[in-house]
């Protein structure tokens, strides 16, 4: 079967318009998980959390939100993307609002790990409709356009989060920072439905619910240790979950083989999954979001050892937000000089800018700021190329499946990227902590960052070699995969 079969038939005159009403799902979340962690202070003084209730309000909302994408994603391609974001949306908006008017540490957890569930329903489907409403020649800038968002999102919520508590809109102090989503969800809602069509897979079947027990009991025996292990002093618990994990995985995948061979409609398709080049993919996303902790070190960093307040320590991520949102919007005109390199490139300017921090920081005295304009520049290079990889990397996994997938690869991805940062926080943010010392002091954070910094270079350097191996191989969609989409 021929590419031009598996396409999508005509294009919508108004898929731009749908695409932006769709991209809103691809904000929220990361918006979300970002413009918490600012808000903390003044949420243990209001409601009286302690250190315990405070990571559970973090954790709740990034575990289910990361064992729930790819079942979101699956849901779009079997029942409508158009459904399931307003469904997502809907839900988001009350898990918001029970954020928002919580009254006691339970409500509020109880809240954030609704607003994971929701999140993760809503997110894939803006990705996977880039498949499935534009013809191969848009796809790049729909692609640079959702990289923009999503990253942006990340650097817009910790200043938000400041802006918001500092400026205590109608004295709701940081339950503003849950209270904006219902105007954005309501808005949303009214513009959205008379416009978005449908799309969904042509042979949409029920969905695999074993597969989808086994996936969620899967990706929370691996991310729920290494989110919560380190704080918790990695008990016997989570060694146990993690050893757990790689049986379950074999567990899920024995049972979605024979599933797909019986003719049923697995919630990972095998036959999808093995296009060519696809699990590279994968690990250069694995690689490519080691740079999740660095909000996390940076904003250690900046107010533990440079005693900047909340609110600077936000405003300061707005050079790599500027950097993130030009990034994306150069790929188009790159790809035409660049080619396929670049996703390479744009994570090699990663490498070279996470270099130049870890020696901008040690070379400084401990106390003292680095100059802010070298610390803008390093800033903005990162985000730059933060913003030419995304997009770049989501059409090095998503075109290699067929459209009728485009749910499942896309919720495939972003759990990839989750699985990515919580393994990041874990791993680096426990060399960081470790580096730091149980009695943190100026210069203990400072060699702690630089450390860790390095380490994050490391883990993008090794992404850069898989892309470049995967540039030498071209994007293809198997025929088992392009004839079952139709």
């Amino acid at each position: 079967m021929s590419r031009t079969e598996i396409e999508i038939d005509a294009p919508d005159p108004r898929r731009w318009l749908m695409f932006a009403i769709l991209l809103v799902g691809a904000f929220l979340p990361p918006l979300d998980f970002f413009i918490v962690n600012v808000a903390l202070p003044s949420i243990q003084q209001d409601l009286g959390t302690g250190s315990s209730a405070e990571q559970l309000v973090i954790s709740s909302y990034a575990t289910l939100y990361a064992v729930t994408l790819i079942t979101g994603g699956r849901l779009g391609d079997l029942y409508g993307r158009g459904r399931m974001f307003f469904l997502g949306l809907l839900g988001f908006a009350a898990a918001s609002l029970m954020c928002g008017l919580a009254a006691s540490p339970g409500m509020l957890i109880l809240g954030r790990a609704l607003q994971g569930v929701t999140a993760a329903v809503m997110a894939p489907q803006a990705l996977a409709s880039v498949q499935a409403i534009f013809p191969a020649s848009q796809r790049p800038l729909a692609l640079s356009l959702y990289g923009a968002v999503f990253g942006l999102a990340s650097v817009i919520g910790q200043a938000l989060g400041g802006f918001l508590i500092a400026v205590d809109v109608m004295g709701m102090g940081w339950r503003a920072i849950f209270l904006v989503n219902l105007p954005v969800a309501l808005l949303v809602i009214a513009f959205g439905l008379p416009v978005l069509k449908e799309t969904r897979a042509r042979r949409a079947s029920k969905l695999d619910l074993v597969g989808t027990a086994l996936s969620m009991l899967t990706l929370t025996a691996l991310v729920v240790p290494l989110i919560e292990g380190r704080a918790a002093g990695w008990p016997l618990w989570a060694w146990l979950s993690l050893a757990a994990a790689p049986v379950l995985a074999v567990l899920f995948w024995r049972y979605e083989t024979r599933l797909h061979l019986a003719g049923g409609t697995p919630l990972l398709d095998p036959a999808a999954l093995k296009a060519p080049g696809l699990g590279r993919a994968l690990l250069v996303a694995l690689c490519f979001y080691a740079v999740g902790v660095f909000f996390l070190i940076f904003s250690v960093y900046v107010q533990g050892a440079l005693q900047m307040s909340a609110l600077d320590a936000g405003l300061i991520f707005l050079p790599f937000g500027a950097g993130f949102l030009l990034g994306p919007l150069s790929v188009p005109a790159l790809r035409r000089i660049l080619g396929d390199y670049v996703n390479p490139a744009g994570m090699g300017l990663e490498v070279i800018g996470f270099l130049w921090l870890g020696w901008l920081v040690s070379s400084t005295p401990a106390a003292i700021a680095p100059p802010f304009s070298s610390l803008a520049v390093i800033l903005f290079l990162i985000g730059l190329g933060q913003g030419l990889a995304l997009p770049t990397l989501m059409r090095m996994v998503t075109g290699r499946v067929a459209p009728a997938y485009a749910g499942m690869i896309a919720g495939i991805t972003s759990a990839t990227l989750q699985i990515s940062t919580s393994l990041s926080v874990a791993l680096i943010g426990g060399v960081f902590y470790t580096l730091q010392g149980e009695q943190a002091t100026t210069v203990s954070i400072t060699h702690a960052f630089t450390v860790s910094v390095l380490c994050i270079a490391v883990c993008l350097a090794a992404g850069v070699a898989l892309s470049l191996s995967l540039v030498r191989q071209p994007v293809q969609i198997t025929e088992t995969s392009a004839a079952r989409s139709t």
